[in-house]
């Protein structure tokens, strides 16, 4: 969890927390103090075995990032990680106060000066920019926490900025709280099904082969990725590899007993467990709210960051990745991941390429939005290495 608390809910409770007169407030308090993490770190160092095992959490075999060998003889001379590893180093929930209220994560609007390299160790600093109340369909009422989280490797470098989002939002049985319709797990046809393993069997990975920015062609559509359809084994890699709030045996304890607010009772056994099994469990999963067991969202999020490195092949570098989370993904579901090239320019002698990018379920519902800058070799200079092209600035222009 984050340093905020969910509130226990017993089985048939009628009464849930729902968001009170100066709730807002409080979720304002901390606005630009540096805040403790503890709980927020899966990993402290880019290791090439917990480097593998977050892509292979994510279904991604890219030699680049898994095959340190394959990565020494790259034109970057060591293997990499994709960026959103650094989920991994720090969580980017920035969520203080409001004992009692869920969070639900709502995005990252990501930015990567350096390449995350084998053996990179960690530092952060997090703190909260801001705190809005708003309104929506599924929820009467819920406040929006944005946190920025820094990480510096141990040269000092500032290597990624990352602004992430966090509703926190009462849950169902609290007056006005999120109340998405059930709905069931989704069957699919024999055609389908077969359709589905052809687009996993032809996923594209670019790998060596530079893709240049003068062949780049606005409007025009990327190859999409396909993932699913989700089921809990693909939930339990992505939890080995990327890290999550569960915790096991005498830590759980200590930790209920430290933040009571923090558990849920099994309605089978009694005994109290947490009140995240709402993403594997579908009876919990409604009490929280939800249509089903779901996913997590840094989880799709990253799926968006490897059709960007799947795309831009191992010459590319990947400098913003700013995604939305629209809608739950449910146990069952299927995500297109997909992408277009919206405009490309140069910018310090910098050759980069802009694209537009959504996950679409197999309901064609939009579960994200996003958008993402890739740097991409020149064909003019194709035999500079992306580390010389690489200035280590923000591409914006903000002072960070």
């Amino acid at each position: 969890m984050s340093e905020s608390s969910q509130a226990t809910v017993e089985p048939g409770s009628a009464q849930a927390p729902a968001l009170w007169d100066g709730a807002l407030a409080e979720a304002r308090a901390l606005i630009g103090i540096d805040l403790r993490r503890t709980g927020q770190t899966w990993n402290t160092e880019a290791s090439p075995d917990a480097v593998r095992h977050f892509c292979w959490g994510l279904g991604d075999e890219n030699a680049l990032f898994c095959d340190p060998d394959y990565g020494a003889a790259s034109a970057w001379g060591s293997a990499l990680a994709p960026g959103c590893f650094l989920y991994t180093i720090d969580t980017t929930v920035v969520a203080p106060k409001l004992r009692g209220i869920q969070w639900l994560y709502g995005g990252t609007a990501w930015e990567w000066y350096r390449p995350v390299r084998h053996r990179d160790c960690f530092t952060v600093r997090a703190r909260l920019l801001d705190a809005v109340e708003k309104q929506g369909g599924n929820a009467r009422r819920f406040i929006v926490q944005t946190g920025e989280v820094l990480y510096t490797n141990q040269h000092g470098e500032l290597v990624a900025r990352a602004l992430g989002n966090t509703a926190r939002t009462p849950r169902t049985r609290a007056e006005g709280g999120l109340r998405y319709k059930a709905r069931d797990t989704h069957r699919y046809t024999p055609d389908e099904l077969e359709h589905i393993a052809h687009m996993i069997d032809t996923e594209e990975l670019r790998g060596a082969s530079p893709r240049f920015w003068e062949d780049v062609v606005v409007g025009a559509p990327i190859q999409p990725m396909l993932k699913g359809p989700l089921n809990i084994t693909d939930m339990i890699c992505w939890y080995s590899g990327g890290g999550h709030s569960y915790q096991a045996h005498r830590r759980a304890a200590m930790h209920r007993k430290r933040h009571p607010a923090d558990s849920y009772a099994d309605p089978v056994t009694g005994a109290q467990d947490s009140a995240a099994r709402g993403h594997a469990e579908a009876g919990m999963a409604r009490e929280v709210g939800m249509p089903g067991s779901y996913d997590v969202g840094p989880q799709r999020i990253s799926w968006l960051g490897q059709l960007m490195t799947n795309w831009m092949g191992d010459h590319g570098f990947l400098r913003r990745l700013d995604v939305s989370l629209r809608r739950p993904n449910i146990f069952g579901d299927v995500s297109w991941c997909r992408g277009t090239v919206t405009g490309k320019r140069v910018e310090d002698g910098v050759h980069l390429a802009e694209l537009e990018l959504r996950v679409d379920n197999q309901l064609g519902e939009t579960t994200a939005k996003g958008s993402a800058t890739v740097e991409l070799p020149s064909c003019a200079r194709h035999e500079a290495s992306p580390v010389a092209r690489l200035s280590g600035a923000p591409i914006t222009g903000e002072t960070v």
